[in-house]
């Protein structure tokens, strides 16, 4: 999300602190809540990021938590009780299912990631291998849990192969611009992570892993493509068959939470239901603008 559809959305809500000390406050509210409730979970991204990292860059426009996998069902509740709402949910967040978005009248958007996109590690072993070298570092005079430096470049390079932008910067700072005994440690926790098709398609080496499953899905979602070929990649990618027939079964379905926001409020049975049929048309006309594109010459 953008900051000025964030700023637009807090102003409707009332708040008129400035985004960068929302954002600080946000980080410690999560934070004070996870430590009264017993759950683990870790910063990552905007103003949790090592300086050497983000070198004074803009600290994003939500906060980012990435929580032990069996504490998000008691996050989400405790959440919903102190005020949050949810904004947008796991199933259609975003093409992997990995975060829920929610949002608070004073302290904005947070979005929960029960795993981050592009670990293929099993969540729970991915987590633990992040906690057991965690930081903590103050943000709002609270102490929050961060992944060590090492940890936090391996997650700004992985977020930015999600960007068809490149996120040059991020990837720069975090790898490019790296010691070498600091790009060694990476590699090697991007082995550990099971993670390395995706770092590569931040990082210009993707043709590396052609054979591998989620190889077009990371081709895609890095350099751009239609929805229905992101949904062929999605399935192509799943690491089981039951996996893949969840992910084939969800593909006709339409993403009600994008849909509301788009309109601004809760859809009618009946706009669910046209945009159910509008789905096959689109994908027939992205399909034609493929091959029109495909055509030698053009």
């Amino acid at each position: 999300m953008s900051d000025e559809a964030v700023a637009a959305e807090v102003n409707e809500v009332g708040v008129s602190v400035p985004l960068s000390v929302r954002l600080r406050f946000g980080h410690a509210a999560v934070q004070h809540l996870a430590d009264e409730i017993g759950v683990d979970l870790l910063h990552i991204k905007g103003v949790a990021v090592d300086p050497e990292l983000r070198s004074g860059r803009d600290s994003g426009s939500d906060v980012d938590v990435l929580v032990r996998p069996g504490h998000v069902d008691r996050l989400d509740r405790a959440m919903r009780r102190h005020g949050w709402r949810l904004y947008s949910t796991f199933e259609w967040g975003s093409p992997f299912g990995h975060a829920q978005t929610y949002l608070h009248d004073a302290w904005g958007y947070v979005d929960i990631h029960r795993f981050f996109p592009g670990i293929r590690l099993e969540p729970g072993r991915a987590f633990e291998q992040f906690w057991r070298d965690r930081n903590e570092v103050q943000i709002a005079r609270i102490g929050c849990h961060v992944p060590s430096v090492t940890a936090q470049g391996v997650l700004l390079v992985l977020n930015a192969a999600r960007s068809t932008n490149g996120r040059s910067v991020d990837v720069r700072m975090a790898w490019v611009d790296a010691s070498t005994e600091r790009r060694a440690e990476m590699t090697a926790l991007v082995a550990d992570l099971d993670a390395s098709v995706a770092f590569a398609a931040a990082t210009g080496e993707l043709e590396r892993y052609r054979g591998e499953r989620d190889y077009r899905l990371w081709k895609i979602v890095s350099e751009g493509g239609s929805r229905s070929a992101e949904w062929w990649a999605r399935i192509r990618a799943a690491p089981n068959l039951g996996a893949a027939l969840r992910v084939a079964a969800r593909a006709p379905r339409v993403n009600v939470d994008h849909l509301a926001h788009r309109l601004g409020r809760a859809p009618t049975r009946g706009e669910v239901a046209g945009e159910f049929f509008r789905r096959p048309a689109r994908a027939v006309r992205e399909a034609w603008r493929g091959i029109r594109r495909a055509e030698p010459g053009r």
